[in-house]
């Protein structure tokens, strides 16, 4: 697990689970130091070691072993896998997006697009269940590799517990001054660096869309912040800053914790997320639960996910980026309005809700596919594993 994305999914829905099910016993298998973030945990979650990386044979072999070990009627796979399993009991899974297969598939040859798609769809029929992040993910999912919709069920994401500790305090705001030195206006983006986050574009958007408030004598000191990962292998954001002569008006962050991350939410006039794709699309919920205006993409999930409560956007017309954040930015009412509908938007998103979801799928597979093992004890035989 990592801090965002999987990690993120995996750490919430572990830990609403605790909080639903005091019965059935469940193993955490992977690293225990993992293992440990999601802590405190009932007596009926106990960690399992496994060192390797279960993509690799050692690791693939050793999660099979410890299956067979502790007899599970179910393993939950927290992610899009694509080599083929033979597991000891049924599978469910967890598709965030099917990103491998668009955007990221182009940088392999044509017969490794071609197996990994094959080997990709014959993991996903073998799922007893799939959970989709969105609507959007669900018709993917359907679309490209043909699963029959009546396998897959649509569970949402929400929002990590952290980020609903309320508004930053003057004390937060000081302490981004003195280890952030950010003690001016900003834009704020955060996120992976991708080209799919289509951050060429934020940063020509606000190019324009500085020049514009320059005609106007509007927010001199306002800057463009960029929260993600290593900018090192993007040198072309780089090179799109000098393009567009904002080289004194752009910082790149790198990765900041969630406990400083949700200050800079809190504080950023604007959250601009105008990503090309998204299987969900975390971080506009994450703004909005700050009463942070958004400006997002009317594309893949996000009009979904963020629904009346953001302005979207064409997010391959750069123009159209630049008016939205001007006029979300200089429109007082409009923010006022966005602000309200952000935090009511948020709320319709429940960890809790979602395990439940879960619960229900995990006891229709251990039911129905789980053949009855002679001489076993039943709290062995009642067993699920979250793969972390």
């Amino acid at each position: 697990m990592n801090e965002f994305g999987v990690g993120t999914y995996t750490r919430n829905i572990v830990r609403a689970l605790g909080r639903l099910d005091r019965e059935n016993k469940y193993f955490l298998i992977g690293s225990p130091d993992k293992v440990a973030e999601i802590e405190p945990l009932p007596p009926n979650f106990h960690t399992v070691p496994l060192l390797d990386r279960d993509t690799s044979v050692k690791g693939y072999v050793e999660c099979r072993t410890i299956l067979r070990r502790l007899r599970c009627d179910l393993v939950h796979i927290p992610h899009l896998f694509w080599l083929p399993r033979t597991l000891p009991c049924p599978y469910v899974m967890t598709v965030h997006d099917v990103l491998e297969h668009m955007y990221r598939a182009h940088d392999r040859s044509q017969s490794r697009r071609w197996l990994h798609f094959l080997l990709t769809r014959r993991v996903l029929r073998g799922a007893a269940r799939i959970f989709a992040v969105s609507k959007f993910t669900k018709s993917e999912i359907e679309k490209l590799f043909g699963i029959g919709g009546k396998r897959i069920e649509v569970v949402y994401n929400a929002i990590d517990e952290r980020f609903l500790r309320g508004h930053a305090s003057e004390s937060d705001r000081q302490f981004l001054a003195a280890r952030y030195l950010v003690n001016y206006p900003f834009l704020l983006y955060a996120g992976r660096i991708s080209p799919h986050k289509n951050l060429v574009r934020i940063i020509e958007a606000f190019s324009a869309l500085k020049a514009e408030l320059q005609k106007e004598g509007r927010f001199p000191d306002l800057k463009l912040i960029i929260i993600g990962d290593e900018l090192s292998k993007h040198p072309d954001l780089r090179r799109t800053v000098i393009r567009g002569g904002v080289q004194n008006d752009v910082r790149f962050m790198g990765f900041v914790p969630i406990e400083v991350l949700r200050i800079f939410y809190d504080v950023a006039k604007i959250f601009v997320f105008p990503s090309l794709y998204e299987g969900f699309g975390l971080p506009p919920l994450e703004a909005m639960a700050h009463g942070t205006p958004v400006v997002t993409s009317n594309t893949s999930s996000l009009p979904e996910v963020v629904d009346q409560a953001a302005v979207l956007v064409n997010p391959e017309n750069v123009f159209e980026i630049m008016r939205a954040l001007n006029r979300v930015l200089l429109d007082q009412a409009l923010r006022e309005k966005l602000k309200q509908r952000g935090y009511e938007q948020a709320k319709k998103f429940s960890w809790e809700a979602s395990a439940r979801q879960i619960l229900a799928v995990y006891g229709e597979v251990a039911g129905q596919e789980q053949p009855k093992r002679e001489n076993s004890q039943p709290e062995e035989a009642a067993g699920k594993m979250v793969n972390s």
